[in-house]
């Protein structure tokens, strides 16, 4: 014989499980069962602080995955949370080139199937928060731009089954599902054709304590030993992604530095900060310096000169990362995805002279 079921469709248990998990917030919150509820659900009659403090403990309850399963059990709602974090000291834009083409990408994948998007934003040391919508009810899901400096903080929220995909690259005991690009084989590309054209003091430019540049790092250290050559810690330079922050780290170092005769850059925008850098410092690009962009922004065609960079397939990221979402809230439990990249040939690297 079937469970009874609640007005919302779960078993009458699970009602009166929630109900308990109610007056424990509550209690342990300090206010009443009904401002509870409304916190829950987001109303503005319970002040902010409020709110925030029983999200926390709805949390530490497990009592999100309760809003999720309703929403869609009643279909009443398809919107997914689409978040990009921020690093408080740098607050890279959204009009970063990469962010707005990649939120394109997911927008349309989720109009061609008929779920809404709801963007937001969080600081980049509590991904955590991005929960919060799918806590709050207002999305059945989240979908988040990149994996920062905690992957244990989205090993937290998969293990809370809440519905994530996050855009990067595959690590180590990874609990979530991510789609990104092959991040190894790109720096491996980008270092493996500087070595092509003779360079041999090839400089990498990108934060590694970022998982997709760690990624990228690995594969340009992979082409180097590959040559016979050992990577150069001298000649590595963490940069931020944020050009305010990242110009004059930048160009510091090709003003200290001029024995580096090729850079592998881990973004579009790094490469023409780069590029800029070089030309105050005196040298030119490609002759005395080659150079390898990442992500194939549709800026790189135009740049002077014509970037070669390694191209990321952003406009099928969108529909991986919805479908892999979608085959979460069916019960699926997709794996990572990797994404094919490739080297786009222009003429800050062209291709060596046959």
């Amino acid at each position: 014989m079937s469970k009874p079921k609640d007005p919302s469709g779960a078993p009458a248990g699970n009602a009166e499980q929630r109900r308990l998990q109610m007056v424990d917030i509550a209690r342990l919150a300090g206010v009443s069962v009904s401002t509870v509820s409304r916190a829950l659900n987001g109303s503005e009659l319970v002040n902010a602080e409020t709110r925030q403090r029983v999200a926390e403990l709805a949390r530490s309850l497990n009592y999100s995955i309760n809003f999720g399963a309703r929403n869609l059990r009643l279909q009443e709602n398809k919107t997914v949370a689409v978040v990009v974090p921020y690093d408080a000291r740098s607050r890279q834009h959204i009009s970063d080139p990469f962010f707005l083409s990649i939120v394109g990408s997911i927008a349309d994948a989720l109009t061609d199937r008929g779920y809404d998007m709801l963007l937001s934003r969080v600081d980049a040391e509590r991904l955590d928060l991005a929960s919060h919508w799918f806590d709050s009810g207002k999305a059945i899901g989240v979908i988040l731009i990149g994996q920062w400096r905690h992957h244990d903080q989205l090993n937290e929220m998969a293990a809370r089954k809440l519905p994530l995909v996050v855009w990067g690259g595959e690590m180590p005991q990874q609990l979530y599902c991510s789609v990104g690009g092959d991040n190894v084989l790109g720096g491996t590309l980008a270092a493996r054709h500087l070595l092509q054209l003779g360079r041999r003091r090839i400089a990498f430019v990108g934060d590694a304590r970022l998982p997709e540049v760690w990624l990228r790092r690995q594969g340009y250290a992979q082409a180097l030993r590959e040559a016979g050559l050992d990577v150069d810690p001298a000649l590595e330079l963490a940069a931020p992604f944020e050009p305010g922050v990242a110009t004059g780290v930048v160009r510091d170092f090709c003003v200290s530095r001029r024995d580096f005769d090729a850079v592998v850059c881990c973004s579009d925008v790094l490469a023409l900060l780069t590029i800029q850098a070089l030309r105050g410092a005196g040298r030119s690009v490609p002759d005395d310096v080659a150079l390898v962009g990442y992500d194939d922004m549709p800026l790189a065609a135009y740049c002077d000169p014509p970037l070669t960079t390694v191209h990321q397939p952003v406009a099928e990221a969108g529909a991986e990362l919805v479908e892999a979402l979608l085959g979460q809230l069916r019960g699926e439990r997709p794996g990572p995805r990797t994404l094919p990249v490739y080297l786009k040939l222009r003429e800050s690297a062209p291709a060596a002279a046959a």
